[in-house]
């Protein structure tokens, strides 16, 4: 069985991404299990570090839900469903700073 978050972290590694993280969020989403976040260092490597994603994910058969953003480049989401890939710039990852926010334990009703 084809696992997209191996390819898709080799496909980030061999494109030199920085700082890649895989993180399992499946406790607290319905809609994905893993996302995976890469820092890019310009928009041409944000692009390709997507695009890579997305080249290796098809040579192994599995193609994604969507690709979001890669018109700017400064953030291109990847959606393979379970998996969600996010290549972005340092200052727009530091920004919206998605590990700090999807680390979050979501508190209960009182």
């Amino acid at each position: 069985m084809t696992n997209i978050k191996d390819i898709a972290l080799g496909a980030l590694e061999d494109l030199k991404g920085k700082d890649i993280v895989a993180l399992d969020v499946s406790e607290m989403s319905d809609v994905m299990d893993t996302l995976v976040i890469c820092t890019g260092t310009s928009n041409r490597q944000v692009k390709s570090l997507a695009d890579n994603v997305v080249e290796e994910g098809k040579k192994a058969g599995v193609r994604p839900i969507g690709v979001e953003g890669k018109e700017q480049g400064e953030w291109v989401l990847v959606d393979y469903g379970d998996l969600v890939v996010h290549v972005m710039l340092a200052d727009v990852r530091s920004f919206y700073d998605l590990e700090k926010l999807w680390s979050l334990t979501p508190t209960g009703r009182q």
